[in-house]
């Protein structure tokens, strides 16, 4: 079996070269570079060493992981074909180094992979630096960098800034979260006698920097003061933890799931008023009330062992993947009607899962008026309705008594809340059945009292009194004003 041995060069110099590394380097294999653009190379040279390179893969291919797989493809060809050899990196084999994550997982039959020593400039980029890795750091990718990789609470190292177009990429992901103005500090070639440049520099600034090359990694600290960085998700998470810790808000610590459904009924009309109105800036802060709401519900469930923030973005992502097999699966979808039928089908083989009865396919989930309509007219295909509109009429008649009844017991009972439950759903079974929308019907006496309650507060303003001044029978014979001068202006 061929032996492909993998191993490092190390961070820049000889200094740093492992001496297995070095004793391996002269065994007389072949030896073939991932670069030759490395201080160490030159020095091998320059005591008779020869080597291939993969520096011509660099300079034909356009991406990155391209280049990194045509590079293990020919590595297991030269092995199935010469034998044994040596593949060297910079730095340590198995750190930011996908060319050999790729030999690694490619398992060729014939070919055995052993990765040997190296040190990596990681080791070396923390002592010039004076941090801890144990307090908290982040590894990053330069060239693969993605906003929400970012921890602004701890170290981070970016490394493979290969050149000053990747040098503006990591830039302007990092001012997604940082201010323009952060201090951050660019390293270039950390321990290389005569070549390591170290220098701090405001954010904005990290692409000017002339010297940035194949041997740059950009060092970003944690941030200590707010003003630095914008806020995150997960930060939003953190302070609504403290907000129901103890010490917390006393509001926040008093709510519960029950506490809360109104306010996230309310937060999403809000959302679509701010929709209606195309304000966007207001959208945005809207979006932000309702994933307060999220946020808060899943806090409070974590605390009762429920289920977890983590667990409602899980079940979100695999509902996601589940119900877009056109996109995530082997099927296909060419327009909006074919995606939604593959949509309706997967949610039809979730609700097989459990019973099914008349009410299955009824929501529950929506405005209380609509949702008792709906509920109702799936009732009424069964025949389960009244037959005329006094029938309806007799039965919030009895309702109504019914509540008078629980009125003189006290309005703080379980009893009361049913009753005056059962009476607004007999009075939307009576739109219903006159065939008019009890969502709009409300919706028009709100807007109608508004106007009302609106010229009587300018009565009272105009007056140059208190509201405290006036009794109920002046405040009714102002009621009624106002309904005159609506009357007459519609």
């Amino acid at each position: 079996m061929a032996v492909i041995h993998v191993v490092g060069l190390g961070p820049g110099d000889m200094s740093g070269l492992p001496m297995g590394t070095y004793q391996l380097l002269q065994s007389g294999l072949p030896v073939v570079l991932r670069t030759r653009i490395h201080p160490v190379v030159d020095e091998l040279q320059q005591r008779g060493m020869t080597f291939d390179s993969f520096d011509d893969i660099y300079e034909t291919s356009e991406q990155f992981d391209e280049a990194y797989r045509l590079m293990a493809d020919r590595l297991f060809e030269r092995a199935l074909s010469d034998g044994d050899f040596i593949y060297a990196v910079p730095g340590h084999p198995l750190v930011a180094e996908q060319s050999v994550q790729n030999l690694i997982h490619a398992q060729v039959e014939g070919v055995e992979v052993k990765v040997g020593p190296g040190q990596s400039f990681f080791d070396v980029a923390t002592a010039k630096l004076r941090i801890d890795p144990i307090d908290g750091l982040l590894l990053l990718d330069g060239t693969t960098l993605q906003a929400r990789m970012l921890n602004p609470n701890v170290h981070m190292l970016i490394a493979q800034v290969y050149q000053p177009a990747i040098a503006t990429e990591v830039k302007l992901t990092l001012m997604e979260l940082f201010a323009d103005d952060y201090e951050v500090t660019v390293l270039r070639a950390a321990g290389v006698e005569g070549q390591e440049q170290i220098e701090q520099v405001p954010l904005y600034e990290l692409d000017r920097l002339d010297w940035v090359d194949h041997l740059t990694t950009v060092y970003v600290p944690p941030v200590k003061e707010m003003q630095h960085r914008t806020r995150d998700l997960w930060e939003a998470v953190d302070i609504v933890a403290k907000l129901r810790s103890p010490g917390g808000c006393p509001w926040d610590r008093k709510q519960t799931h029950e506490t809360l459904r109104k306010y996230v009924i309310e937060e999403a009309y809000e959302v679509a008023e701010a929709i209606d109105e195309e304000d966007y800036d207001h959208l945005a802060d809207e979006l932000g009330d309702l994933l307060l709401q999220v946020l808060l519900h899943a806090q409070i469930a974590e605390e009762f062992g429920e289920f977890s923030i983590r667990d409602v973005f899980e079940r979100l992502a695999n509902k996601l993947i589940r119900r877009h097999p056109h996109v995530f699966g082997d099927v296909s979808a060419s327009d909006v009607d074919r995606a939604n039928e593959l949509w309706d089908a997967v949610k039809e083989t979730e609700r097989e899962i459990h019973p099914s009865t008349l009410m299955a396919d009824v929501s529950l989930a929506g405005p209380a008026l609509m949702v008792a309509t709906d509920v109702q007219k799936k009732a009424a295909k069964v025949g389960f309705d009244w037959k005329q509109v006094k029938d309806v009429l007799e039965k919030i008649k009895e309702e109504m008594n019914e509540l008078e009844a629980e009125v003189k017991e006290g309005t703080e009972t379980d009893a009361f809340d049913e009753e005056l439950g059962d009476l607004l759903f007999a009075c939307v079974n009576l739109s219903r059945f006159l065939g008019k929308d009890a969502e709009s019907l409300l919706m028009g006496a709100t807007r109608k009292f508004v106007e009302r309650f609106n010229l009587v507060e300018a009565s009272v303003n105009d007056s140059g009194r208190d509201w405290n001044d006036y009794g109920p029978k002046e405040l009714d014979e102002l009621w009624n004003h106002a309904k005159i001068l609506l009357k007459n202006k519609n």
